[in-house]
């Protein structure tokens, strides 16, 4: 029971905060895309935790740890999404610096990917050896916003270039968590106990699903018309 309370009040939050997303959302014709990405979000993420709730997918004695492979499948559609969402607010939604977005995206999927291999690995030497290359990968999704994305942006400048870096500086910071999470937890150095892990990763996931929706929502719906119409049409 322990176990099951974190995944239902995941389940529950992700689906008040998918409905209030979208109702919050900036519905001008230029974010509305935005809105949408970030009520679908944390829609997922629901679908996820209901599964994880119900014993989907979840494969106990894996080592010491639950392997939760709703969590995997959640993170692999949830943060292409956020990713997308992010670069085009960095490129002032530019479709000729759109190529950004693809590399981003596969070197996020294959981080998600090499992490899962890495829960899977009975060898510690296997299992390490897949979580630093699941870093390797994260690190290139971090050079691509921190470094090409951004210098675009700061090129072009406005408002909008504000609400990016505002947005990735967020995520950045939450996204670092998730790895040390899984260091600590039970597929890692088992620092933390499952039901620990559970606790911790709800509240990085609604950091990352939720919160950051409503934060980034508020940045998009504070520029002008004015100035948010010029910063995608210079």
């Amino acid at each position: 029971m322990e176990n099951q309370l974190p995944l239902m009040i995941g389940f529950v939050v992700m689906s008040l905060s998918s409905l209030a997303l979208y109702v919050y959302g900036d519905k001008r014709r230029e974010f509305r895309h935005h809105t949408q990405f970030h009520a679908m979000v944390p829609f997922i993420a629901a679908t996820a935790y209901l599964a994880m709730w119900l014993g989907t997918g979840v494969i106990e004695g894996v080592g010491e740890a639950t392997l939760y492979l709703p969590r995997y499948a959640d993170w692999a559609t949830t943060t292409p999404i956020l990713l997308t969402g992010l670069i085009l607010t960095g490129l002032h939604e530019h479709p000729r610096h759109s190529t950004y977005i693809l590399p981003a995206i596969v070197l996020d999927v294959l981080m998600i990917a090499t992490g899962l291999l890495a829960s899977l690995a009975t060898s510690e030497f296997v299992k390490w050896v897949w979580y630093a290359w699941s870093c390797a990968a994260f690190a290139g999704v971090l050079y691509i916003l921190w470094v090409p994305v951004r210098r675009i942006g700061e090129n072009l400048g406005g408002g909008i270039e504000r609400v990016y870096r505002g947005n990735l500086a967020f995520l950045t910071v939450v996204w670092l968590i998730y790895p040390v999470a899984y260091l600590v937890g039970p597929e890692g150095t088992r620092l933390l106990s499952n039901t620990a892990s559970l606790w911790l990763i709800l509240a990085l996931d609604i950091t990352a699903k939720v919160i950051y929706g409503f934060v980034a929502t508020k940045r998009f719906k504070q520029l002008p018309v004015s100035e948010d119409r010029a910063a995608i049409t210079v």
